[in-house]
C-alpha cells in the first residue's frame, strides 16, 4: 500500500542562545549544546531564564494546546460515529498530533461495508486501512466513520485481532468500556439509580474525578456529551452542589436531549447510554468504601 508516508523523524531545530549556546525542543523538553556543538545533560540558568528559552517555552504549549484541540476533535467524531470526509483526513495526515490519533483507528465507510484499521492515505485522497483479513485495501468512500465501539459488530472478535497484531491506539476505542442497555430497562423511566449512594468525604473529591476522567460538571451534575443518530445528548450524573469541602451522596443518571428535556430511557440511543453508565461507574467506584469502614469498626 503506497500511502502518504509521515516525514521521518528529525533532529532537533537549534535556535542560538546566549552565550554561544543554541536551544532546541526535544519532545516536551527544553534541551541545550554548547559552543563546541556537545549535547548538555542539563539547561544552564541563564540559558532557561534567556528570551531565547521563552521563545521555545511559549512554542510548546501552543503544540500542547494544538494537540488537545486535536484530542477533543477525533475524540467528538468517536462518540458520534460521526462521518468525516477522506479529503479531512488527507489534510491533516502530515501533522504528527493527528497523524497519532488517527492511526489505526477502526473506521467503516460512511455508507456501508467492511472497514479496518486507518493506515495511511494515498496521493489521490484514499484512506487506506488493514482490514479485518489482514489485507492492505483501499476504501472507496468519500466519508469513512470512526465506530464507537457499542456499535462495532463482533467487537469481541475485532478486539482480539487488533491484539494479535500488536494494533494499539493513541486514543483508546477498542478498549474502551462499553456498557449495553438491558433489554429489560423500564422504557418509561427517565433515571438510573444503579449508582445512587455513593459517598464521598468532601464534594471536591468527586468532582476532582470527574474532571480527570474528561467529564464536565455543572449544576451539580458530571456531564458526558455524545451525538446520537446525529443529535446531541447529555448524560448528567448528580454528584452534589454543596461547598467543595462538604461531604456528599451521588444521585440518578439521567440523559436530556439538546433542548435539555429529559428522555425516557427506552429513547436513549446505544451511545449516550454506553457512554452515561461508564461515567457513572468511574465517578462511582472513587466513593467513600463503606462497607469496609462498617467491617473494621
Amino acid at each position: 500500500m503506497a500511502t502518504t508516508s509521515p516525514p521521518p523523524a528529525a533532529d532537533p531545530v537549534w535556535t542560538d542562545g546566549p552565550d554561544g549556546y543554541a536551544l532546541a525542543l526535544d519532545g516536551a523538553s527544553l534541551v541545550c549544546r554548547n559552543a563546541r556543538g556537545r549535547r548538555l545533560k542539563t539547561v544552564p540558568k541563564k540559558v532557561r531564564e534567556s528570551a531565547e528559552a521563552e521563545h521555545l517555552r511559549g512554542v510548546l504549549l501552543r503544540l500542547e494546546r494544538h494537540e488537545r484541540e486535536c484530542v477533543e476533535r477525533v475524540e467528538s467524531w468517536l462518540l458520534g460515529s460521526l462521518p468525516v470526509p477522506a479529503s479531512v483526513i488527507a489534510r491533516v495526515w502530515a501533522d504528527p498530533a493527528w497523524r497519532e490519533l488517527l492511526t489505526d483507528l477502526f473506521v467503516v465507510p460512511a455508507g456501508g461495508g467492511d472497514g479496518g484499521f486507518l493506515r495511511g492515505v494515498d496521493d489521490r485522497g484514499r484512506i487506506g486501512v488493514l482490514d479485518l483479513d489482514a489485507e492492505s485495501v483501499w476504501l472507496d468512500a468519500d466519508r469513512v466513520v470512526p465506530v464507537h465501539p457499542v456499535l462495532v459488530e463482533d467487537l469481541e472478535d475485532v478486539r482480539e485481532f487488533a491484539l494479535e497484531l500488536g494494533i494499539t491506539q493513541r486514543l483508546p476505542q477498542l478498549t474502551r468500556a462499553i456498557h449495553r442497555k438491558p433489554d429489560a430497562v423500564e422504557a418509561g423511566a427517565t433515571a438510573v439509580e444503579d449508582y445512587s449512594g455513593g459517598e464521598f468525604d468532601q464534594l471536591r473529591h468527586a468532582t476532582g474525578r470527574a474532571q480527570r476522567y474528561g467529564f464536565t460538571v455543572r449544576g451539580g451534575y458530571a456531564v458526558c456529551r455524545v451525538t446520537e443518530r446525529g443529535r446531541p445528548v447529555q448524560a448528567r450524573y448528580w454528584i452534589g452542589s454543596d461547598a467543595p469541602d462538604y461531604g456528599t451522596e451521588t444521585g440518578r443518571l439521567l440523559w436530556v436531549d439538546d433542548a435539555e428535556r429529559p428522555l425516557r430511557l427506552g429513547d436513549v440511543g446505544p451511545i449516550a447510554w454506553s457512554e452515561g453508565i461508564r461515567m457513572a461507574e468511574l465517578i462511582h467506584a472513587g466513593r467513600r468504601n463503606t462497607e469496609e469502614e462498617t467491617t473494621q469498626s
